[in-house]
């Protein structure tokens, strides 16, 4: 079963943000578009070139009024001594979540049992707390932080315009679709 369209489950945790430890619920994702971004490890290789690449693309996605919250099974305090001991991850301004016992990668179902790791998983979930985009890819697979600007954007556009989809490659301002028994196979 996929976990589009359900909701996040309860969970407590702990994150570094902004030079403090700060805790998170289920709650702290409901009101706001949010973006949780799993990888494996702190200290590690393609992981602090997607951080990275998100923290340069920040402030975009604040714009559309989206939270991202970077989640690894490492502990707040391995987060708060990378981004004490990276230039990379010292840009990262978004919340940086500890998941040490796997709760959060076993809820959002990214978990590697037999290496207590996440998979490069994505998750935009919208302001009822509900998930509306997943991906998953190979850890050795690395992501582009504005092909995810594009999806978000793509996201709060079908929700704010019922009946409309975007199609591929779509970008804001381009043409939607209006999906109806005249576009079967016209397409």
């Amino acid at each position: 079963m996929s976990l589009i369209n359900t909701t996040i489950k309860p969970f407590k945790a702990t994150a570094y943000h902004n030079g403090n430890f700060v805790n998170l619920t289920e709650a702290d994702f409901h009101g706001k578009w949010s973006v949780v971004f799993f990888y494996p490890a702190d200290f590690t290789f393609v992981c602090p070139t997607e951080l990275g690449d998100l923290a340069d693309h920040y402030a975009e996605f604040e714009k559309l009024g989206v939270q991202i919250y970077g989640v690894s099974t490492d502990t707040h305090f391995t987060h708060k001594a990378w981004h004490d001991t990276s230039d990379t991850i010292r840009k990262v301004q978004y919340p940086l979540v500890g998941d040490p016992t796997g709760t959060l990668a076993r809820n959002f179902e990214v978990m590697i049992e037999e290496e207590g790791l996440a998979l490069r998983g994505t998750f935009v979930i919208n302001p009822e707390g509900q998930f509306k985009i997943i991906e998953v890819h190979d850890n050795g697979i690395g992501r582009d932080a504005k092909e995810l600007l594009r999806k978000v954007q793509a996201a709060q556009y079908v929700a704010s315009h019922p009946g409309e989809v975007c199609p591929a490659k779509w970008t804001p301002g381009e043409a939607t679709l209006a999906p109806s028994l005249d576009l079967i196979g016209k397409i």
